[in-house]
């Protein structure tokens, strides 16, 4: 069967849980998954344990990714109430996240002077990107056009604020903004059926606002996994806390959806590779490519996963389109479920 090439996807969206979570996910298990789902760079979010928010704590996770990742990466560092002023010189940085909702992890804007601040005094050859839902997108968009900065929304996933981007845009504003799989292809009704696996910030949304999601394909600059792991024992507890995996999801499910005509592939490569690279002003991996089988039909299941937590929220889901070979520089790193790329072969991404 003839395979389709695509460039190797760039996600702007993970949380590898390295360090202090690393019985959920690493470096080597995380960029592994990464590999397997035809992602050759991730950048990984801040809220880790201890948080990335300073010169130290972004110098400690880039030697452990340096050591154990198997493609290339960046770091978002945290907005916190007291580091506005003190934006690192490290050259690992795609970007500042604010955390304008409760999430998962100790990160969280509340204060609008500490707002202000960060909007005033971060480098502006770096986006800011927030994650703002509801309200907060208002005021999110609302300091990006009196300050003039460039700022990226995280995870869009409701009609209105789908709608309050694209008016901004039309506006003029320097906005940009993601979705994920999750919230473009499951609901609320989904997240009852599967109970604490359903749990995720945002929460999935009803039918209506997934079909504006689609319906403002145009307008979307990018998919991300918003890859997330928790293990099982943590998701079937009491307090199940939120995020799901993805990716290794991402692209065969988004394969499945050129297959069922609701994406042209030439904008599946604009929302996982030119979008991505075009919002954090990085440059793509060289010699970075995926083959496919854009025939291939079958189920996703957690237990076949690379990533260390081993379930899926789209768990039995029939796709069409599966991740065969996978290059990075060249090298092959990834054929027919078996990741090739050793730990520590991953590079930092250049930043433009």
């Amino acid at each position: 069967m003839a395979t389709l090439e695509l460039p190797g996807l760039i996600d702007i969206h993970v949380h590898l849980r390295d360090p202090g979570a690393t019985h959920k996910e690493d470096f080597a298990t995380g960029t592994a998954a990464a590999l397997a789902g035809g992602v050759v760079a991730v950048v990984d979010m801040p809220n880790n344990s201890p948080p990335t928010v300073d010169e130290q704590t972004l110098r400690h996770k880039l030697g452990l990714a340096s050591q154990k990742a198997r493609c290339d990466f960046a770091f978002y560092l945290g907005a916190t109430a007291n580091n506005a002023t003190q934006a690192p010189a490290n050259g690992h940085v795609a970007g500042l996240k604010i955390y304008l909702d409760e999430t998962y992890g100790p990160l969280r804007v509340q204060s609008l002077s500490t707002l202000m601040a960060h909007f005033k005094y971060w480098p502006r050859n770096r986006p800011i990107a927030a994650h703002a839902e509801g309200l907060s997108t208002a005021v999110v968009i609302g300091l990006a056009q009196l300050y003039d900065r460039r700022v990226h929304i995280c995870h869009v996933s409701r009609k209105s604020e789908i709608e309050l981007v694209k008016q901004a845009k039309e506006r003029g504003a320097s906005i940009t903004c993601e979705v994920t799989p999750h919230h473009l292809l499951l609901t609320e009704k989904d997240a009852k059926e599967l109970g604490g696996y359903g749990q995720m910030k945002p929460s999935l949304g009803t039918l209506e606002d997934g079909e504006a999601l689609w319906a403002n394909l145009a307008i979307i600059d990018a998919v991300a996994s918003d890859h997330a792991p928790h293990t099982k024992e943590e998701k079937e507890g009491r307090t199940p806390p939120p995020g799901v995996p993805g990716l290794e999801t991402t692209l065969p499910l988004l394969l499945n959806a050129v297959a069922h005509g609701r994406l042209s592939l030439e904008r599946l490569v604009q929302l996982t590779h030119d979008g991505p690279a075009r919002i954090l002003g990085v440059r793509a991996p060289e010699a970075a490519s995926v083959e496919v089988d854009p025939e291939a039909t079958y189920a996703l299941r957690g237990a076949q996963l690379l990533t260390k937590c081993g379930w899926t929220p789209f768990e039995g889901m029939m796709v069409q389109g599966r991740v065969r070979r996978v290059y990075l520089r060249g090298a092959k790193v990834y054929e027919d479920g078996q990741v090739v790329a050793r730990p520590g072969s991953g590079r930092p991404l250049e930043l433009a």
